[in-house]
């Protein structure tokens, strides 16, 4: 679903994503099909998507990243608490997957 507003934890992360400051451009709330990715990269086919507890053992998740899969598309996960306790843990990861997709 399309909010209008991000969350706390979604504009921490903005800040880092945008402006590629990674080296690759991400767009945010991005159209996916049937569903609406919280970040995407296009350029290394990456979805990130930030989940707070109601996403815990979640068959639509598994669902929805087996879709994005089926279409190309890697999904990382990371939980709100891990955003706002572990930011520079967070952006190292995304920094490695984007560096391991880089030839895809």
């Amino acid at each position: 679903m399309l909010r209008r507003r991000m969350t706390p934890e979604e504009i921490l992360l903005w800040q880092h994503l945008r402006r590629r400051q990674l080296g690759v451009t991400f767009r945010r709330q991005e159209p996916m099909g049937r569903y609406v990715a919280d970040f995407v990269c296009y350029e290394r086919t990456l979805v990130i998507e930030l989940d707070g507890s109601q996403h815990l053992n979640s068959d639509a998740d598994r669902e929805r990243d087996a879709d994005m899969l089926d279409h190309g598309f890697h999904t990382l996960r990371f939980w709100n608490n891990e955003v706002r306790r572990n930011l520079p843990g967070v952006l190292e990861r995304i920094q490695q997957v984007l560096e391991a997709r880089k030839d895809l």
